[in-house]
């Protein structure tokens, strides 16, 4: 079942922190904080008719790439995707604006925070795109967004996301954006 807890899964967190040179449970502590908050930017986006084909797009290329099955390599060229993703999920907010406003929060250094982004990302982009994928929606529903919608809303609704009301509310302010304030309410916060 596609839930935050079969997400958290799918990183491979010793990789990662050997990779950055940190402490691996500094990052499991963040990507805790950092999964449901990217995920719930995509979903974000996915409300949005503006947004919703060009979030589907990147699902979608980011599942065909097979970045789940052939492990973990931040290269430059992930990193590179990785910001794009971040821009795309957060409204053009910057890697360094979304972790200042995630570490305002308390969910920890922003310089690893940063650095985690832009790796998360793609890998969370392409669970998604691995989701909708087996969930095989007819084309009609994939066109608009209810697939997406479906398939976010479970693995949202369908494991512990570690995520605080806190952070959600925070965060909805920091980012300031349309996306920050949905963001936030489905983090706890206020809209």
């Amino acid at each position: 079942m596609a839930g935050l807890d079969d997400l958290f899964a799918q990183i491979p967190t010793q990789d990662i922190a050997s990779k950055l040179g940190v402490d691996e449970g500094e990052v499991t502590t963040a990507v805790r904080a950092l999964v449901p908050v990217l995920v719930g930017g995509v979903h974000q986006n996915v409300q949005d008719p503006d947004h919703a084909a060009g979030i589907e797009s990147a699902v979608n290329e980011h599942a065909a790439k097979g970045l789940l099955d052939s492990g973990f390599s931040p290269d430059t060229a992930q990193q590179a995707d990785g910001q794009q993703a971040i821009a795309k999920i957060f409204g053009g907010n910057d890697t360094n604006q979304v972790a200042a406003a995630l570490s305002g929060a308390g969910s920890g250094n922003p310089e690893l925070l940063a650095k985690l982004l832009p790796i998360l990302a793609p890998i969370v982009l392409a669970y998604i795109g691995n989701q909708l994928t087996q969930k095989g929606a007819p084309a009609q529903e994939k066109a608009s967004g209810g697939a997406l919608n479906e398939v976010l809303g479970s693995i949202l609704a369908g494991g512990s996301g570690g995520g605080n009301k806190s952070l959600g509310n925070i965060l909805g302010k920091a980012l300031g954006s349309k996306a920050g304030d949905i963001l936030g309410g489905l983090l706890g916060g206020k809209k």
